[in-house]
């Protein structure tokens, strides 16, 4: 019985120290997870997203990479709002500062009619003294808000060019986007019509600046086409649109394929644009180009709701009336349609004299018109109209009088002088059936501008032919440079490292094989030209050996040239030994400038078959000449 106590004694100790180990134990798991979702909350309400808790017991281990010593000491202290400072064991790491990218220097402008806007980094050695000259160079006072920074970093190579090309490009648009890094400049803008579009992206892309990767994406609205005009043509199996106009791509492309049907093949210059008369005009021009065809010749032409066909004069008078009929009644109801079935040509041997009034347009710019006019008056209104369309310097006229000419015909006159006006050089005769214009012209959409022009101004049952040439030589937008930009470009390279030779040879030297790569790549869009290659020595040695060295020095640059792709007619070499020095030749500086390369424009090239039978006969005749002592020619180069 005396053991029973201490037994419950035991027990009931048991119990409770169970209890309370238990009780602590739950206590503790409780105050952890409590503690660790509470540092959890309050880092994630602070973007200390990098922070990862650790609890044990009553302590917190903090831990993660800080991305800097003050980010670090604020994640400390956030955390000291949430619990005891003394619970808390810091871990952090803190990011090496050599391992964090330097910033990245870059320029955004934003240009509209409220001004301009610049954000960005630039260098502060400079980098705002030229954004100010750059802005002041737009003329006209324009609010500028700056929110640039600036920082004292090395300058990247290409940065100061990416700059300046930038806000040289601001100059011209006006409504823009400009974004600028060290190698890259990417241009956002709208431009007031399709032209100026075209006229800026050239003028864009020639002052590009080496070594910076330009992206340009300048938009235009669509034009107003205003006779909405579309013309086409048929003659045996020659096809072509003389003018093509659309309201939709979709439209252009039923209005292409209706084409190709038909016999039409390759690019149809076809403007989509504004002002079509009905929705329904890509219908009505498909059913106008299958009818041209089933009547197996003629044009068709489209002026807004007015369609003009003029037969072949070899078409059946059954075939014409059949496939008339049935266009007109598949027109929609808003087009009305002429047609003319010209009269087959007489057969007889004597023709009446055609009235005729001619003008040309020469290449540069003299205009000259003969033929007939009524009288006096009509002469000066002629005169002053094609000084005030061709040109009022070189334009001149010699018609004789004919009061008996057909009505109409000054209308003819003007329209077609109006016409010749979109072409560089041409030629315009106007008879009484016909208006013909020829020639040369550097704009895309002249064959098209002039068929507007004829098609609105001398009625619906006028015929008229437009043969039309497009060079690219005289597009302004075409981004083709000079025959002067083209030489220069070629001097330049040799400017940075000329091309030198093995010692008393022709032989060209290894180091300047790069050299060579260059000027084959700088005659790109230059295939139109022809330069000389002119060779050039010192004055040491004879006259004569130093003459027959530098043409061998000159042939063997064009011989290198015309292994790399460069046509062979475009270049002439020429030696002129030492008689054309550019430096003295007392001094081993002179004479290593004298002894050079150069290249030069001849700016008279001969006609085309010349040149190549002249590049054929070189390429095969041996080098005539007195071959070159080696001593001599030693002397030459030293």
């Amino acid at each position: 019985m005396s053991r029973l106590p201490t037994v419950i004694a035991t027990a009931c100790f048991a119990v409770a120290g169970a209890a309370a180990w238990g009780t602590a134990h739950f206590g503790a798991d409780w105050i952890e997870t409590r503690s660790v979702q509470a540092l959890d909350k309050v880092f994630a309400q602070e973007a200390l997203d990098w922070v990862e808790v650790y609890p044990d017991g009553l302590i917190l281990n903090v831990t993660g990479t800080a991305p800097s010593e003050a980010a670090r000491f604020r994640a400390i202290t956030v955390a000291g709002t949430v619990v005891g400072s003394g619970r808390i064991v810091d871990a952090m790491d803190v990011i090496d500062p050599e391992s964090i990218a330097p910033p990245r220097f870059s320029l955004e402008i934003l240009r509209n009619d409220m001004g301009i806007s610049l954000i960005g980094l630039v260098p502060s050695d400079g980098g705002r003294a030229q954004l100010s000259e750059g802005l002041a160079n737009l003329g006209a006072e324009v609010p500028v808000t700056d929110m640039v920074e600036q920082t004292a970093r090395d300058v990247p190579e290409n940065w100061a060019d990416a700059v300046d090309f930038a806000l040289r490009s601001l100059r011209d648009l006006p409504r823009s986007k400009i974004s600028v890094s060290k190698d890259r400049v990417e241009i956002t803008a709208i431009a007031d019509s399709a032209e100026q579009k075209a006229t800026l992206e050239a003028a864009i892309a020639r002052r590009a600046p080496a070594g910076i990767a330009l992206a340009m994406s300048i938009s235009a609205p669509r034009p107003v086409i205003t006779p909405f005009t579309l013309r086409f043509t048929k003659d045996g199996d020659a096809v072509a649109f003389d003018a093509c106009s659309a309201d939709t791509d979709a439209a252009r492309d039923q209005i292409v394929r209706a084409a190709a049907g038909v016999g039409f093949e390759g690019k149809a210059d076809c403007v989509v644009g504004l002002g079509v008369p009905s929705a329904s005009w890509a219908d009505a021009v498909s059913l106008g180009i299958a009818a041209l065809d089933d009547l197996g010749g003629g044009t068709i032409t489209f002026s807004d709701a007015d369609v003009t066909l003029i037969a072949a004069d070899t078409t059946p008078q059954s075939t014409f009336d059949r496939t008339i009929g049935q266009l007109e009644s598949d027109l929609p109801d808003v087009f009305s349609l002429h047609s003319v079935l010209p009269p087959k040509p007489e057969s007889s041997a004597v023709q009446a004299e055609v009235p005729e009034f001619v003008a040309t347009r020469s290449p540069e710019g003299i205009v000259q018109m003969r033929g007939r006019l009524s009288d006096v008056a009509q002469e000066a209104a002629v005169l002053s109209f094609a000084r005030a369309y061709l040109g009022s310097e070189d334009t001149y006229i010699a018609t004789r009088q004919d009061p008996e000419l057909p009505n109409g015909w000054p209308a003819r006159v003007f329209a077609g002088l109006e016409a010749l006006s979109h072409l560089n050089n041409g030629t315009l005769i106007v008879q009484p059936s016909t208006v013909e214009v020829r020639g040369d012209t550097g704009s895309r959409t002249a064959r098209a501008d002039m068929s507007r022009i004829l098609s609105s101004k001398l009625g619906e049952s006028a015929d008229f032919s437009v043969a039309v040439i497009y060079d690219e030589l005289l597009d302004p937008t075409a981004n083709i440079p000079t025959p002067e930009e083209c030489v220069a470009r070629m001097n330049a390279v040799l400017e940075v490292k000329k091309i030198t030779f093995e010692p008393g040879s022709a032989d060209i030297d290894s180091s300047a094989v790069d050299q060579v790569e260059k000027l084959a790549a700088a005659f790109e869009d230059c295939d139109r030209i022809r330069v000389e290659i002119g060779g050039h020595t010192d004055s040491q040695g004879r006259e004569e050996m130093n003459l027959n060295l530098s043409q061998q020095r000159a042939d063997a640059v064009r011989s290198a040239l015309v292994d790399r792709g460069v046509e062979p007619a475009a270049l002439q070499a020429v030696g002129y030994g030492e008689t054309q020095p550019i430096e003295d030749n007392g001094t081993e500086e002179g004479r290593e400038a004298n002894r050079r390369i150069a290249f030069r424009l001849i700016p008279n090239p001969v006609p085309a078959a010349a040149l190549a039978a002249e590049a054929a006969a070189s390429t095969e005749a041996p080098d005539a000449g007195e071959t070159a002592d080696p001593s001599q020619e030693a002397a030459a180069d030293e």
